[in-house]
């Protein structure tokens, strides 16, 4: 199975400005459709370092329902839990500045629910042979749960990644039986419940240490931005900074999407949190620079992993 993705598939329609973005203003420019949501990027992040994921998800039953369906079985991505339903996929609606940073969104959420009946009918199968877990800790409360019970049943890592974190927060208690959460600075700051605005990459370091000892979270990684991403574990083993890659920002849409792929990706193959974040900086670099929102395909030796490469 490789790696298991759980969560939701979203149509993101981009606007960008051809001459300098104007807030509160009207702003000529053009207008981008493509297929996105955290889980479904993440997958075809996975799929794009030459590894096989799973994918446990649900998509419109249209045309553009099977589109989403062929691009991730031409990616080598295992679509067999992938359920065709009416309205099963979301929208999300962004305008990027000059900066190519997200200045307004807007999005409409599907109902998940139709995969908690995937799991209940093929949780053996889809859990036994993964080798590790990603789930959105914000889709419903009852998938979430039933994961984390085949999880651990089955023994099997899980990562978790967020796209909504107000409903995350409401979720917090999954975390500590989570093996890493992933998150960005801003999200850190409603899960803690503090304001990290002001604070350096530097002074996270020992914030995010502190705070994942007494939350009890078993591993905690907060992106950064230009700034990087730090990481610690509530046992103190492991904290630092991993800086970002120098590199020209184009559209930041599915970076922290390419970086959490690819601390799955590290941490189920055997890397530590550094190197993990090392990886997961090397894919969202490769997505910023251009208007895609997942990476391109690198090999898994290009990463660091020492693993062939499935056919």
């Amino acid at each position: 199975m490789g790696i298991v993705v759980i969560g939701a598939v979203f149509v993101d329609i981009k606007g960008y400005p051809d001459g300098n973005y104007i807030p509160a203003g009207r702003n000529a420019g053009r207008v981008e459709q493509i297929y996105g949501g955290v889980s479904r990027n993440v997958t075809e992040d996975i799929a794009n370092c030459e590894l096989r994921p799973t994918f446990v998800s649900l998509v419109d039953d249209s045309a553009i329902g099977s589109d989403v369906v062929r691009q991730l079985n031409n990616h080598k991505v295992n679509t067999r839990f992938v359920r065709q339903v009416p309205d099963g996929m979301g929208t999300w609606l962004a305008v990027f500045n000059n900066e190519g940073d997200v200045v307004a969104s807007s999005s409409k959420r599907p109902n998940l629910m139709p995969i908690l009946d995937i799991l209940e009918q093929n949780g053996e199968e889809i859990f036994a042979d993964a080798d590790g877990v990603v789930i959105e800790v914000d889709i419903e409360k009852s998938i979430v749960k039933k994961a984390l019970s085949l999880a651990k049943q089955y023994g099997k890592p899980v990562y978790g990644v967020v796209a909504n974190m107000s409903i995350g927060l409401e979720r917090r208690d999954f975390l500590k039986e989570m093996d890493a959460f992933v998150c960005n600075k801003q999200e850190a700051g409603i899960l803690f419940c503090t304001d990290y605005s002001r604070k350096t990459a530097e002074e996270m370091v020992d914030i995010v240490a502190q705070k994942v000892a007494q939350a009890k979270i078993p591993r905690l990684i907060v992106t950064m931005g230009a700034e990087g991403a730090v990481y610690a574990d509530m046992q103190g083993r492991e904290k630092g900074l991993c800086p970002a890659r120098p590199v020209e920002v184009k559209d930041t849409t599915g970076a922290g999407d390419a970086f959490c792929a690819g601390v799955a990706v590290g941490l189920t193959y055997g890397k530590g949190l550094r190197d993990a974040c090392e990886i997961g900086t090397h894919l969202a670099a490769s997505v910023i620079v251009t208007s895609e929102n997942v990476c391109p395909r690198f090999l898994p030796g290009e990463l660091g992993l020492e693993m062939d490469v499935p056919d």
